[in-house]
């Protein structure tokens, strides 16, 4: 995915929050979804305007910024607390360097608007238990910054990507699936807040075993667990999946160790915290290793098996275990303290 690790862990935490009240919900209105371009055909209305030579008027600024994609991404930007000024927006909109991609940012604008985003969102639903509800705008962005976010996940869900040429109509769907699938989770799926509210250790346990939903959503977006995960034209982008997954066993060590200092309370919330942000990168554990566990406990038990495991962290680890012994797999297993931990139950001794 893009530059989006913080903003991740902050989608993955606030799927923790929401409620399964989509049981209540119609099946006709668990999907609504809408790209949202104004923004980037303002942008390139102005660039087009400076390539014919033709004068930029106030008019064109107006549009832009009243554009809905443009007054969304100001308000995120400002909720960060990062500038965010109309004239240095000016600025970048009239500078040479954007003008040179005027005609390739057109041509992909022209590639993803083409995308059937239903397909997209199939992919997400078939790897969401069944009440959940996919509510979201996307909006291709032409900005300064080359990343890609959500924000407002639960009020107004907003998918920003950032717009580039390079990405492929495949992979673009992908990403899209992805998303959608984060925002989804936390919809379907119940809440144990209640039940680990006095054992703050293993509420953080809990917490941060839902990161490896970035390795579910993955597997969601390809819906293929045979398939390679980085569907891209690029080597690259092939090559870095392929490097991360390589180092699954050392990587899912690493988690089992961070796991089990988390229970016995040999970290702050702050170490902990900071660790687990740690694990995202640009592809970390919580995608490979997360990724690993979704592909062996489906094939061990089917679809159905997979997804309820993710939705319940705390049958998560024992699940991957067991998927493991059925299949004869050489994998690594989560080491028996975190089980017991996860699921609540006595914490054998040292």
């Amino acid at each position: 995915m893009h530059t989006r690790t913080a903003n991740a862990a902050v989608l993955l935490i606030l799927s923790l929050t929401l409620t399964a009240a989509a049981a209540s919900e119609p099946a006709s209105s668990r999907l609504d979804v809408r790209m949202v371009t104004d923004e980037p055909e303002a942008v390139l209305a102005i660039l087009a305007k400076r390539k014919a030579g033709e004068p930029v008027v106030e008019a064109d600024w107006q549009r832009l910024f009243a554009s809905e994609g443009y007054t969304r991404l100001k308000k995120r930007e400002l909720a960060m607390q990062r500038p965010f000024e109309d004239e240095a927006f000016r600025k970048f909109v009239m500078s040479d360097a954007l003008l040179e991609k005027a005609a390739a940012l057109e041509e992909a604008l022209n590639r993803w608007k083409q995308a059937d985003l239903s397909v997209a969102a199939g992919r997400a639903f078939a790897h969401l238990p069944p009440a959940a509800i996919i509510r979201a705008r996307i909006y291709p962005s032409i900005k300064p910054r080359d990343n890609s976010f959500v924000f407002e996940v639960t009020t107004d869900p907003a998918i920003f990507l950032y717009l580039d040429a390079a990405i492929t109509s495949e992979e673009f769907e992908n990403t899209v699936a992805h998303e959608l699938h984060h925002i989804g989770f936390g919809t379907g799926c119940g809440s144990n807040e209640e039940e680990v509210a006095g054992d703050p250790a293993r509420a953080q346990l809990l917490r941060w075993t839902s990161a490896f939903g970035e390795g579910f959503a993955t597997l969601a977006a390809m819906n293929a667990p045979d398939g390679h995960p980085r569907p891209s034209n690029r080597p690259e982008q092939r090559a870095e999946w392929d490097k991360e997954i390589a180092r699954f066993q050392e990587n899912q060590k690493e988690l089992d160790t961070f796991f089990l200092k988390v229970v016995e309370r040999k970290l702050t919330e702050e170490e902990t915290t900071r660790q687990a942000f740690g694990y995202f990168g640009m592809l970390g554990p919580w995608y490979t290793v997360g990724w690993k566990m979704a592909v062996t406990i489906e094939k061990a038990y089917g679809r159905e098996k997979m997804i309820e495991s993710f939705c319940d962290p705390r049958r998560l680890f024992a699940a991957y275990n067991q998927a493991i012994d059925k299949t004869n797999a050489s994998l690594p297993k989560w080491s028996e303290r975190l089980v017991q931990a996860a699921e609540g139950r006595q914490v054998s001794a040292h």
